[in-house]
């Protein structure tokens, strides 16, 4: 049986979480602070609206998806896992990572699952992209670099926590170990807040990465490359279908006491189509269902939060 799935927060990615959700066919309640709001989607998507307290009490809802203001999503999340309820968190889950790690425990303890809402994982150009490095194509992978700039989404979150949990999670899955070092340089230009970031890893086999965000670039760029001893891979999220995935067989080598290198013309690998949100969605269903541990679960959601209380420290309420 498909597990019943109620979301919690409809604002604009909760109400994306409603569709998709009614579209799988694993809609069976919605909730909302705003009552209004609440009844609008219940009408437009044919499911009751329901209090947060009403839902944590009903047995026959299987597992909840959190949309809320970050500082909710750890105390919410904890309540449910106490109910019984499996939950999927949009990042990021929590506002530091010792809320983020209480969070974590309180699932463990309740033997339920908490999957972290990193919908890029599940694009399938990025997982084409994953599987290319795994099959050795660009060799051992020396650096990888996540660019993510546009206008606009002033949330009353910095840069960083806003932007950069989607870079973190790609390059985290590439380099498939924690970040010994992490170095920012930030810069408030338009807002209150950071609008521009520059984040440096460097990881203990000695992978090195840079994520760079902007809120206040007149341009945009979605682009994740991953450079190796043998080529370099591109994933380009804004360029055209069959186009998005590029592998340069770019090589640099040493001549004597210099270096010489050779470019090379793009090559374009095949992707699958699907959209991201709907196979993280099913992925999820099929973890409530088989009990599974999800691809993006509790330790990455954790490892996320310390790199961006680390990037990023928040002011004190």
């Amino acid at each position: 049986m498909t597990p019943r799935v109620a979301v919690v927060g409809c604002g604009h990615w909760g109400q994306n979480h409603v569709r998709t959700l009614k579209e799988i066919g694993a809609l069976a309640a919605l909730s909302d602070a705003d009552p209004a709001k609440a009844a609008a989607l219940s009408e437009r998507f044919a499911v009751p609206a329901v209090a947060l307290d009403a839902l944590l009490a009903d047995r026959a809802i299987d597992a909840l998806v959190l949309a809320l203001p970050p500082s909710l999503h750890g105390p919410t999340a904890r309540r449910a896992f106490a109910a019984g309820k499996d939950v999927l968190i949009e990042k990021p889950i929590g506002l530091d990572a010792a809320d983020a790690a209480r969070t974590a425990h309180a699932a463990a303890e309740a033997g339920r699952i908490l999957m972290v809402g990193h919908v890029l994982r599940f694009h399938p150009v990025f997982e084409r992209l994953e599987a290319a490095v795994g099959e050795g194509r660009v060799g051992a992978v020396r650096h990888i670099v996540s660019t993510r700039l546009g206008l606009g989404r002033f949330l009353g979150m910095d840069a960083v926590w806003d932007l950069a949990p989607h870079d973190l999670s790609l390059v985290l899955r590439i380099a498939g170990e924690h970040p010994s070092s992490v170095d920012t340089l930030r810069r408030t230009v338009l807002s209150d807040e950071t609008d521009v970031a520059d984040i440096a890893l460097r990881f203990p086999s000695g992978i090195g990465a840079e994520i760079h965000v902007s809120r206040v670039s007149p341009f945009r760029d979605r682009r994740f490359s991953v450079i190796g001893t043998e080529g370099m891979l591109t994933f380009d999220d804004l360029a055209p279908e069959g186009q998005k995935l590029a592998f340069h067989g770019h090589k640099v080598w040493r001549e004597g006491a210099a270096f010489a290198f050779r470019s090379a013309d793009a090559d374009y690998l095949d992707t699958e189509p699907g959209l991201p949100l709907d196979r993280e969605l099913r992925h999820f269903l099929e973890c409530v269902a088989t009990r599974e541990a999800p691809r993006t679960g509790a330790e990455e959601a954790v490892e996320t939060v310390r790199i961006l209380e680390t990037a990023s420290p928040r002011k004190a309420a």
